[in-house]
């Protein structure tokens, strides 16, 4: 009887992340003709360098993000740090050019970290605890960004939705925290088991128990988990730069703080609809209305985003193709030997 539950809520989920990338694309061919399509590509087209310079900037906020989930992983199980800075790449690129949910690429980096010798309840479990530090930060972040786009354009009427939207949001990321050591692990582990054919992890399911105990163990490291969340927001801030080198590449004079701003309003709108593949239509919509309070042309704003899927296109390309080499790699290690003993027995 289970396997085909499993069946019939994947052909669930599939439709409704189907709808919702058509839905993204919608809006952002409507927000492309809205804002002049010629208008946006000529600004891009002036961008010149600069589309080569940001994504190789993108490096550096990529690298403590990785950095910060090493951290997590305990000292006698820590695989090396370039390990999981591969592993965070190639997760990353599933993320944004797969039409799949944000949580694909997580799926792929635990994968890729256990083939750099991660055991496999660790890797999970670092995954797991890396998400709950990431919402809490980028929960911060936003609610920085939103208060400080109140201060600069001197909206006032925001500051009561945000102070009442405030508390949902920390008990959104605590019910999260509190579900993770109840039980979510156990729905993560049927996830990933019944997405991957490989049956070392169909076996996660059964060691339930051993994840349990790996993410108490994470969590008692208080050391580590705040080191985690200062370099989570040192990453956010530096991503902040990104923004503003797009819109210093666009000829737009404005302030980092406008970039920050940006950049903490625009990724808790993908956050909040993380089910959007790649995020479609939604950043654009995001970067255009926030842009317009602070005064960046419309076109500009629509321009910016397409800059950030450049980079998302030069980086996530070649990872997609070196994931798909690391895997069939893997595949060749395990099962080619094997082959060619069936095939010649006598040797």
């Amino acid at each position: 009887m289970r396997p085909p539950r499993a069946k019939s809520t994947g052909r669930k989920i599939e439709p409704a992340i189907c709808l919702l990338g058509l839905a993204g694309a919608l809006l952002f061919t409507i927000l492309l003709i809205r804002e002049g399509a010629h208008d946006v590509v000529r600004a891009i087209a002036a961008a010149g360098w600069w589309l080569a310079i940001v994504p190789a900037f993108h490096l550096l906020p990529l690298f403590l993000d990785s950095f910060e989930w090493w951290l997590l992983f305990p000292a006698e199980s820590r695989p090396r740090l370039r390990g999981i800075f591969w592993a965070r790449f190639l997760g990353e690129s599933f993320s944004n050019l797969v039409p799949a949910a944000q949580v694909g690429g997580d799926i792929v980096r635990a994968r890729v970290a256990i083939l750099y010798g991660a055991p496999m309840v660790t890797s999970v479990g670092t995954v797991l605890v890396d998400i709950t530090v990431s919402v809490l930060v980028q929960t911060l972040f936003t609610l920085v960004g939103v208060n400080l786009l109140i201060w600069v354009t001197g909206r006032t009427n925001l500051f009561w939705p945000t102070l009442l939207a405030a508390p949902f949001a920390i008990l959104a990321v605590a019910g999260f925290y509190f579900v993770q050591r109840w039980g979510m692990f156990r729905l993560f582990g049927t996830i990933i088991s019944r997405c991957a054919k490989d049956e070392s992890w169909r076996s996660l399911v059964v060691k339930s128990g051993e994840l349990d105990q790996m993410l108490r163990k994470i969590y008692s490291r208080i050391g580590p988990l705040a080191a985690c969340c200062i370099v989570t927001m040192i990453s956010f801030v530096t991503g902040s730069l990104e923004v503003w080198m797009g819109l210093h590449a666009l000829g737009v004079s404005a302030t980092f703080e406008k970039a920050l701003i940006l950049e903490c309003i625009g990724q808790g709108i993908q956050t909040v609809v993380c089910l959007v593949p790649g995020a479609l239509g939604v950043r654009e919509g995001g970067y255009v209305v926030v842009g317009g309070l602070l005064g960046i042309p419309g076109d500009a704003a629509f321009a910016l985003a397409l800059i950030r899927r450049v980079r998302e296109l030069t980086l996530g390309i070649p990872g997609l193709f070196a994931w798909q080499f690391a895997e069939g790699r893997h595949f060749l290690r395990r099962y080619g030997p094997r082959d060619q003993q069936i095939a010649n027995p006598a040797g």
